[in-house]
């Protein structure tokens, strides 16, 4: 269902870059349900891309029985839902990621709790 605003409106956005400590990257691992959304998280832009299998992502989704199996080679991301191949040794921003950028990634062989998502 549409909706039409009766009058124009205008109103400063609050989740504008300036707005936080770093620019905000929404990340979601593709079929693994056990997250329920992408996780958006304040990242530096000069963060290796690498540094986020290794340094960032255990932090937030090293709890499922998937991850410690993930081979980081074979992970197949995603950016505006195409195919897309960073480069780990560069930064976040030399990947042309900016503030309110979503990945995704999928892990070939892991999809889910016991294979869930088949």
């Amino acid at each position: 269902m549409s909706v039409v605003a009766l009058a124009p409106y205008e109103f400063e956005p609050r989740d504008v870059r300036e707005n936080f400590p770093a620019p905000l990257i929404y990340i979601g691992w593709d079929q693994h349900q056990l997250f329920c959304a992408p996780i958006c998280l304040p990242l530096p832009p000069d963060t290796p891309f690498g540094a986020l299998g290794a340094a960032v992502l255990p932090g937030i989704y090293g709890f499922h029985p998937d991850f410690a199996k993930i081979d980081w080679t074979k992970v197949q991301w995603f950016k505006s839902g195409q195919p897309w191949t960073p480069d780990p040794a560069k930064s976040l921003a030399d990947n042309g990621l900016q503030h309110k950028d979503a990945i995704r990634f999928r892990t070939p062989g892991l999809s889910g709790i016991q294979g869930s998502f088949s």
